[in-house]
């Protein structure tokens, strides 16, 4: 791949307590940064591919903790209903349609919605996750990709031992850009001996686990009521918490559960649009924060969304729990920020590798123009970017050193065959409800 060298841009390396570095310049040489500061103090140019960042800032790519990414099939399939409610009678009999293909297509056309939107990097929850796997190596993002276990289909086990076998190869493959995990859904979904046998999994593979986590008022209820205490505590009592893990959502949590979620370092991806939409509630974030907990952002999928922008979800993220507490200055805009970029990259267990920009890191790279007349005058970059910004204000997406769009344009793929085969695909999944 091509040495890089973006220059003329203000420079975000969203490394803690570092200031926008107006004309700053961003070298790569391998896939990795070597170089991003003060244009003055750059290294003199070599043979490089110039990028001209004009009127953009430069940051690290966005990182989405938490998604089920060939649910873009189900966009505005199934909207304003109750979880339960939506997963029972309308997702889950759906999904036993799916194909390969349809998860293929499906993921490839979130992967193109993502690149688009400055999104360099997703954490995936989802069937058929070698598909998801292919997809995001034909599109060039970076992915962490995970096959869903639920312990009451009748092949279980079964279904825990080919994750196992398929987290296995893809550490043996060993691609620069997958990050594999292990993905029982949650508490209420996997008996104790799943949630056992995914934990002596993960610690033998090396691989974080990721799973949903008091996400409802009745899940946590429910957790009361079998195990006689919250499913935070109930995974401690597993071990399961001593495993690196991406909890999603953890809405509904004691002042113990936060606790013990920071003192074990649980990386936690908040989901304040889906968390809206489904009515979940408010996830106690700002003192997740306090105590030192991990808190990254994700979308979700594109059910309980609709979208992948990940620009919208660090707004509504900042105004959400503004709002909630009363307080405006909750949550401010470097915060949401880093939750889209750093905190969200740590919350993987990737946080040495990408997040920031860094002499050594991978080089997933975004440049969003700050032209239009929505982000006009030019004061706070970082303000204009949580408070008026948009997903399509993305300019160049750039993942381990491999421009991946320019000026607005996919390279990798055909983006209007993804978009056409997708919609095959939803067609199919969904042809028996009309």
């Amino acid at each position: 791949m091509a040495a890089l060298r973006i220059v003329n841009g203000t420079v975000l390396t969203m490394a803690p307590d570092q200031e926008p570095i107006a004309e700053g310049v961003v070298c790569t040489q391998g896939g990795v940064i070597s170089y991003a500061g003060p244009a003055e103090q750059a290294p003199e140019p070599a043979d490089e591919q110039v990028i001209d960042a004009s009127g953009c800032v430069v940051l690290p790519g966005l990182v989405n903790a938490h998604t089920h990414l060939a649910m873009t099939l189900f966009r505005g399939y199934a909207d304003d209903m109750i979880l339960q409610e939506w997963l029972e009678d309308w997702i889950w009999p759906a999904e036993m349609r799916l194909r390969p293909e349809d998860v293929y297509w499906g993921s490839l056309l979130g992967a193109c919605e993502m690149l688009r939107f400055g999104v360099t990097c997703f954490n995936d929850m989802y069937h058929m996750p070698e598909q998801a796997v292919q997809a995001a190596i034909d599109s060039g993002i970076r992915a962490c990709p995970s096959g869903v276990l639920l312990g009451f289909l009748p092949n279980a086990e079964q279904l825990l031992e080919e994750a196992i076998a398929f987290v296995a190869e893809l550490r043996q493959q060993n691609h620069p850009r997958i990050h594999p995990m292990l993905a029982p859904h949650a508490i209420y979904t996997c008996p104790d001996e799943i949630l056992l046998k995914v934990g002596e999994g993960a610690v033998e593979a090396g691989v974080p686990i990721h799973i949903h986590l008091c996400e409802t008022a009745s899940e946590v209820q429910d957790s009361y009521d079998e195990h006689g205490e919250s499913p935070v505590a109930h995974l401690n009592a597993l071990g399961l918490l001593d495993v690196p893990m991406l909890a999603a959502h953890c809405v509904h949590l004691s002042e113990e559960d936060i606790a013990l979620l920071a003192e074990k370092q649980v990386g936690i991806a908040h989901c304040p649009t889906s968390n809206m939409k489904l009515a979940s509630g408010f996830a106690p974030v700002p003192a997740l924060l306090e105590a030192g907990a991990v808190v990254g952002l994700g979308t979700d999928g594109c059910a309980s969304n609709n979208n992948l922008d990940m620009f919208e979800e660090a707004h509504l993220a900042a105004l959400l729990h503004k709002a909630h507490s009363g307080d405006p200055t909750t949550l401010p805009a470097h915060t949401a920020l880093a939750m889209a970029t750093r905190l969200s990259a740590q919350a993987l267990g990737l946080g040495d590798i990408i997040g920031t920009l860094e002499v050594g890191k991978r080089a997933d790279i975004i440049l969003v123009d700050m032209s239009s007349a929505h982000l006009q005058p030019p004061r706070d970059p970082i303000s204009h970017l949580i408070y008026a910004a948009h997903g399509s204000d993305v300019r160049t997406t750039i993942v381990e050193g491999q421009v991946v769009m320019n000026d607005g344009e996919l390279l990798t793929v055909d983006e209007a065959q993804v978009i056409a085969r997708a919609t095959q695909c939803a067609a199919h999944v969904v042809e028996a409800d009309g």
